[in-house]
């Protein structure tokens, strides 16, 4: 008995020795992974950053183009070179564009705290505009990274090919990146001012009329207030100085020789820009009510225009600041009886010295543009919009401006559809600004061969665009846009030379001028 006993006992140490030995050699237990997870509260594609609180989305597109009949892809023919129509306009330009955005959203005691960015990243061909050389010299006129200032003589007046220098032909456009934190929003942002489709009621085409449009964001500091039952309002300060600033113009070096109003009229250059540093930004209200029918939008703002001085130096003087206005309604129209997701979206301006808020900074407000004539060597339209302009010794004088712009919609079946859209604006000058450019003596009108004179003009557009969508988030487009530039001089003139166009001194016939473009894009967002 004792050894059985003895060997019970020494049987259950050993085991025990050895299960103390297996215990002693597990290793120490692995954190629990941290996995990124799917966050809910503000909709699809947002995810917590691990170890936070905060969910983040990210998305884009990336887009490949081609513009017929254009120098700039979205525009019309209304500046150099496309404008000559001639040899140095291209049939067609292309681009490729990748855009990138980050949204951020975190919930807090104060409510959401969201930040958001959007980059894109541009490769856009060029083309080549004259340098007046004897040798019938052009210079690139894409992105290249080629500073030619200051070139060698041996430079001047050569083809400058786009790939010397080791430039990439690429461009980085920052749009958004703004702060929006318990109704304020802090940084780059669409201006509060624009209709909800900003340049778009229903195309693609960068350049319509008729409204505001800060697709690419602009400055401001805002507060929104949200009255319930979709009613918000928004008070905004933001920065005029870089879309905001269609010029104040001193009237006077029109006038400082014949050849400078002859320019006048066939470039469109009434006279010396004259814009003064920041003093006070754009002021903007906007209220807008968003019901299942659509909704609705009215916008005012008020503009500075700062004025350096009438000549090279401080003592020449200065015209006093003059404040100018815009207002803008808009409304959409969704689900009309044509169709599920029909829709029409509309909006009509009125600015007085705050001429971008109808002619947006992507469309411009001033047009040149070259075509046949029967009477004269060739014809040409050359208008312009300033926000104000002024003689010397003189006070400023706003320049007003109405238009319009819309669109209707119609889906054809879930992978088809198609937007006709226009868009109208008009530039009517001052009193002062005719008699001094036009009246009795005037320097346009004492220009010989003009038979009429008015600096005033008009711009209508009218377009189509139609969409497949053959894969969720896969687009193909193609977007055909007529422009009609309007101005009301006539006559015949001894135009000078225009070198970036190649185009010489010689009879130039005022006239109406046409634009037709064709942009035909695929895009793919994600």
């Amino acid at each position: 008995m004792k050894l059985v006993k003895s060997l019970l006992l020494g049987s259950a140490a050993g085991l025990i020795a050895v299960g103390g030995a297996q215990a002693a050699d597990l290793p120490v237990k692995a954190k629990a992974v941290e996995y990124v997870k799917i966050c809910s509260l503000y909709g699809a594609g947002f995810y917590y950053i691990p170890g936070t609180d905060t969910c983040i989305k990210l998305g884009g597109y990336l887009r490949a183009e081609v513009g017929l009949n254009t120098n700039s892809i979205y525009g019309t023919q209304s500046a150099s070179p496309a404008s000559g129509r001639n040899r140095l306009s291209n049939y067609y330009t292309m681009r490729a564009r990748q855009d990138l955005n980050i949204d951020t959203r975190t919930a807090t005691e104060y409510g959401v705290v969201r930040t958001f960015f959007d980059a894109t990243f541009s490769w856009t061909t060029g083309g080549y505009q004259g340098t007046g050389s004897a040798f019938g010299g052009t210079a690139y006129t894409g992105t290249l990274g080629l500073n030619t200032a200051g070139a060698s003589p041996a430079l001047v007046g050569s083809s400058i090919n786009p790939t010397d220098g080791g430039a990439s032909g690429g461009s980085l456009g920052v749009y958004y990146a703004f702060i929006q934190f318990a109704g304020f929003t802090m940084g780059k942002a669409v201006s509060q001012f624009d209709a909800p489709w900003t340049n778009y009621p229903g195309n693609n085409f960068d350049g319509l009329v008729g409204g505001s449009g800060t697709v690419t964001g602009v400055h401001q500091f805002t507060y929104t207030a949200d009255f319930g039952q979709g009613v918000t309002a928004s008070f905004s300060a933001e920065d005029a100085t870089a879309y905001y600033q269609a010029g104040n113009l001193n009237l006077s070096a029109a006038a400082a020789s014949g050849a400078s109003a002859i320019a006048g009229l066939t470039t469109g250059a009434l006279g010396a820009n004259a814009i003064g540093g920041s003093r006070s930004p754009n002021l903007v209200g906007m209220v807008r009510v968003d019901q299942a029918w659509g909704l609705f939008q009215a916008s005012v703002a008020a503009h500075d225009n700062h004025v350096a001085y009438y000549g090279a130096t401080e003592p020449t003087g200065h015209p006093d600041d003059k404040w100018g206005w815009a207002v803008q309604l808009a409304l959409s129209i969704k689900n009309i009886p044509t169709g599920a997701g029909d829709t029409i979206n509309i909006q009509g301006v009125y600015t007085d010295g705050a001429t971008r808020y109808n002619f947006q900074n992507l469309a411009g407000s001033t047009y040149l543009m070259y075509g046949s004539s029967g009477i004269a060597y060739q014809s040409v339209a050359a208008v312009a919009a300033p926000d104000t302009v002024f003689i010397n010794g003189g006070q400023q004088e706003t320049v007003k401006t109405w238009g319009f712009r819309g669109a209707y919609t119609h889906n054809w079946d879930p992978y088809w559809n198609t937007a006709l859209y226009g868009a109208y604006a008009q530039a009517q000058f001052g009193n002062g600004a005719k008699t001094f450019l036009c009246g009795a003596g005037g320097v346009f009108s004492s220009v010989a061969g003009v038979t009429s004179c008015n600096p005033d003009f008009n711009i209508a557009q009218v377009g189509v665009i139609t969409r497949w969508t053959p894969v969720k988030n896969l687009t193909f487009s193609a977007d055909l846009t007529w422009t009609h530039v309007d101005q009301k001089y006539s006559g015949v003139i001894a135009g000078g030379n225009n070198f970036p166009v190649a185009k010489p001194a010689a009879a130039y016939e005022l006239k109406d001028q046409d634009s037709l473009t064709l942009l035909l894009r695929a895009q793919r967002n994600w």
